[in-house]
This record gives structure tokens, sequence and C-alpha cells, in this order.
């Protein structure tokens, strides 16, 4: 029988009213975002009476809008090469102290040792003073390899340690290494842009892989390029030296456990640091702007228990030293320890604006990039061609929805109407789901679109076709409605399982424009098969109820 239950009719429509409900801001687009804007202010901790916009939106309205992608908002293009090279001199770096411990520990057979200077970057070179030493001295650094970290599985060590001459030692990283560690620092640089990015509030930002160095990043709704370069370019390597003096002389003589950086703060002055940090940024834990006692600006930070036990250590052994904050070899501020200070945790401070503490917070908390970034390629698309490509893809929308729309009701009559109201409110759906997922809308997303409409109605096409065969039997109205929907709902889901499959396909496989064309197609499938399954068969069922026709004309 032409029926539907009670509490079928009314999912159905709280869906219909949900999807569209959902999609509803998009109609308001500006006065929304502004809103947006605006709260995400207020959260960070901003004076709710200084922020304008709050009150375009009814705060009780859903406030979920479709992102657009670069293509349709502008903004900025980047391609950026990581520096492998600094990894790998950084890791280097780093296996001094353990090279220099387990051969002064045999110093009776290799006498005294020493860091060769200006070395290759990538080598760590130590000169012997008993040549007759040198097989004990390779046996021993060679018992500081480990095993590779790698997903592979290769099963070599770490460090490659060879002889130069009677009295140099010369030690790399393997070649397994150093693929295991392109890796580590690939993946890693690519997560922390992403945090950086999306620290500052930017909506859908693509940042994906390319090569074996390279990271792509677009980020929609910026100003320009520099921007993203000024926030994802700083490596923000943070680090608490102990400080050995204050100089002017940046070509003063170090030891090789020493370096001389310069000071933010002052023309010409520099410290002498011991190059071992005490505290690194790794170990920090959150970073948050702040003022201080003066009243201008800072960043208070706060380290994990590890970071907070060495810190709290080492200021209760050496009251009275200095002690240098050094951000990107460069001394923000070098205080003297007054105190122990246990708890770990502690201010920045320096010669900062309100907006330079707010993006060094940002920085510290996403995380320091283990290399810099070299920038390939940049570029600016500015707002003035979304703007086009929306109107482009607005009209393409409009003119293939009026043709479907002409089409259907010329060709079904008044069940053709039914199916009209059914497509508006697929296209509302459709939206109402890119908002709810927080999707990205491009030009290839809005060919999806048009797409969609265009193969929303072959559902009712089917069935409206299949109610006219079940009238030439000579049944009632009502048995050859009810059997058109029933006999061609097979056709419909299966014709839809295969272009859904397609589209999840594209979804996995493809990348940037290709998945924004995937998610608008899936998703119009499955809006589609549900206002034709069950929405236009609402609408006839109720439209049957009321008027009781003997005969029904399609």
């Amino acid at each position: 029988m032409l029926q539907i239950d009670l509490w079928k009719r009314v999912l159905i429509w709280m869906t219909v009213a949900a999807g569209l409900l959902l999609a509803m801001p998009n109609a308001f687009y500006p006065r929304v975002e502004a809103h947006n804007d605006a709260m995400a202010e207020i959260a960070l901790g901003l004076d709710p009476a200084t922020v304008e916009g709050e009150e375009l939106w009814p705060a009780w309205l859903p406030s979920g809008l479709v992102n657009l992608g670069l293509d349709l908002r502008g903004g900025a293009h980047l391609l950026a090469e990581v520096q492998l090279e600094q990894v790998y001199a950084s890791r280097m770096e780093g296996r001094w102290p353990e090279v220099r411990d387990v051969l002064r520990n045999a110093r009776d057979t290799v006498g005294g040792i020493r860091q060769v200077p200006d070395s290759p970057p990538d080598e760590l070179r130590v000169r012997i003073n008993e040549p007759s030493g040198m097989p004990q001295a390779l046996e021993l650094v060679r018992g500081l390899a480990r095993p590779v970290a790698s997903t592979i599985g290769t099963g070599g060590t770490d460090l490659d340690v060879r002889a130069e001459g009677a009295d140099v030692i010369v030690i790399t990283l393997s070649e397994e290494e150093r693929l295991a560690t392109d890796d580590r620092t690939m993946a890693q640089s690519l997560e922390i842009v992403r945090r950086r990015i999306d620290e500052a509030g930017t909506r859908e930002p693509t940042i994906q892989r390319q090569g074996a160095d390279r990271i792509l990043i677009q980020v929609p709704g910026v100003g320009s390029a520099q921007e993203v370069k000024d926030l994802i370019g700083t490596t923000a390597q943070l680090t608490f030296q102990p400080v050995r003096i204050p100089t002017s002389n940046p070509n003063e003589r170090v030891d090789a456990s020493e370096e001389i950086l310069p000071a933010i703060e002052g023309e010409g002055a520099f410290y002498i640091l011991e190059r071992t940090a005490v505290v690194t940024g790794e170990q920090l834990v959150d970073a948050q702007p702040a003022f201080d006692q003066n009243g201008l600006p800072a960043v208070n930070f706060r380290f994990n228990p590890a970071g907070a036990r060495d810190f709290g250590d080492y200021t209760a052994e050496n009251i009275g030293a200095l002690f240098a904050i050094v951000l990107d070899e460069e001394v923000v501020s070098a205080p003297r320890i007054q105190s122990h200070i246990p708890g770990g945790s502690g201010i920045i401070t320096g010669n900062f604006t309100i907006e330079e503490a707010t993006q060094l917070a940002i920085l510290l908390r996403a995380g320091a990039l283990p290399a810099e970034l070299e920038f390939l390629e940049e570029r600016t698309i500015g707002p003035e061609l979304g703007a086009d490509s929306i109107e482009a893809g607005r009209i393409a929308c409009i003119v293939a929805f009026a043709a479907v729309l002409v089409f259907m009701a010329l060709s079904y009559g008044l069940f053709g109407l039914f199916a009209n109201v059914a497509l508006i409110i697929n296209v509302g759906l459709i939206f109402g789901l890119l908002s709810l997922i927080g999707a990205t809308l491009t030009l290839p997303g809005i060919a999806g679109i048009v797409l969609t409409i265009g193969m929303a109605v072959d559902a009712n096409v089917l069935v409206f076709e299949r109610i006219r065969e079940e009238l030439k039997t000579a049944k009632g109205p009502s048995r050859a409605i009810s059997l058109g929907y029933e006999k061609a709902l097979s056709a419909i889901v299966d014709a839809n399982i295969t272009t859904f499959i397609t589209a999840v396909i594209l979804f996995a496989m493809g990348s940037g424009p290709v998945r924004g064309f995937a998610i608008t197609l899936g998703l119009g499938i499955l809006t589609s098969v549900f206002t034709a399954i069950f929405v236009t068969r609402l609408l006839v069922v109720i439209w049957f109820e009321r008027r009781r026709p003997k005969t029904v004309e399609i």
C-alpha cells in the first residue's frame, strides 16, 4: 500500500530541516564569517567589549561555513624545501659529548682528545694524541652506534666510523640512518607547519609532501605569501644555555665546546655560551603571550616534568650566574639567576610588540622545525580572481539547475515538480553536510555539485518511468506508485553505489582539487538517493492522501 508510517515522516522532515539549517549560514557568508572570527578572538582571551562582529549572527543558530579553497577565496601558495643537511649537522654535534666521554675513559691508551675545528657540518672529527691507540678508539666509538630506527627494517647502525690518517677519527651518519632521518624530518616538518597554521586560525590549509624534501603549502584567505612565510619560515629553536662571559668581539677565539651568539637587544653585544643546552624547546608543554612586571609584552612558558627537573636543578646549583635564553641562535635575554626556580615555568622578556609575543608563543607551542625551510616558489592569489571563480561557478550551477527544473516539469508534470522540490532540498543538504564536516569547496568541487544536479534526477526518472509501466497494467494508481518505487529501488542503489565507489577511489588516491571533486560528488550521491527515495515519495504520498485521484498522469 502507498503509505508511510508517522515516525518515518517525522524523521524525514527532521533530517531535511537539520540539513537546511546547517546550510543556512552559507547564505549569509560575510556576516557569519565575521561572527566566527570575533568568537575565535574572544576564545583567545580578548575582551568581548573590544571585539566587533559577535552580534552579526545569533549565537543559538549554527555558524558552520563551507570553507572556500585557494582558487575561490584567494590566498598564498608556497613550495618549501627542507634543509636536511642541517639535521645531519645537528645530529653530529649532539653525539660529541658521548664520543668525548667514552674516549676520556680510555685516556691511558688514546691520550688527550680534542674536536677538530672547521670540520664539514655533517661530520664529527676527533683528534687523539696517541696514534697507537687508534684501533681501540675506533672500537669504542663504534660501540656507540645504535640500530637504525626505521620502518623499512634494514638492520644497519646509525654511525659510520673510520680513521683518517694516524690520529683523526671521522664519524658520519650511515646511509640507512640518513634515509630514516629524512623520513622523520619530513614528517615532523609537515606536522609542525600544520600546527603553526592551525594555531593561527587559518581555515583548511593544504599541506602536502612533494618529492624527497619539499612541502607544498596552500593557505586560503591570507593577504600575502609573506604572512605565511613569517609564521612558518622561522625554525623557533629555543634553548637555555649557560653563559661563560659577555663580549663585544664576535671573532673572539673560543673552545670547540663554546659558541658566540649575538644578542637581539643592543648593537654589538655578544655572548660566549656553552654549546650544550641545559633545557631545549622540545621540553616545553605550553607558551602563552603575557606581560612582564613592567607591563611590557612577554611570553610565559612551562616545561614538562623532565625539563622542569633539569631547569630547577641547574638554577639551584648556579645562583648568581648568567643564563641565556636563545631563540634561533640569537640571545633573547640573559638574566642572572637570583634564586632556585622550581616548578619548571618562567617568562621570556624582550623588546616585543604584542603581535611578536603572540607569534612567538604560537611558534613555541607548535614546536621547533627540525631544519630551516627554503622557499622555492611563492604566489599570492588575489581575492578578485577568487570572486570571478565564484561568480562563474554560481552561473554554472544556476544554468544547470534551471535546465533540470524545466526539463522535469515539462517531462513529468506534477511529479516533475515534486522532483524539482526534492532537487532544491538536495542542494541544500549538500551544503549542510559540507558545513558540518568543515570541507573545503574548490572549483572542482563546484563541478562536482553541477554534476550532482544533473545526476540527482536520475533516480526520479527511473521511478517515474517505472510507475508509467505499472499504470499500463491496469492496476490502480496507488498500487502503481507503490510498485514503481519498490521495483526501481535496486536499479537506483546499484547505479549510485558504482558512482560512490568511484568517488571514494578519487578521494583516496587523489589530492587537492581531485579530493574536492570527490567529496562533493560523494556527498551529492548520498543526498540524491535520500531525496529520491524518501523525500519525493513522501511528497507523492501526501499529495495522494489529500486528492485521492482515480487516475494518475505522468
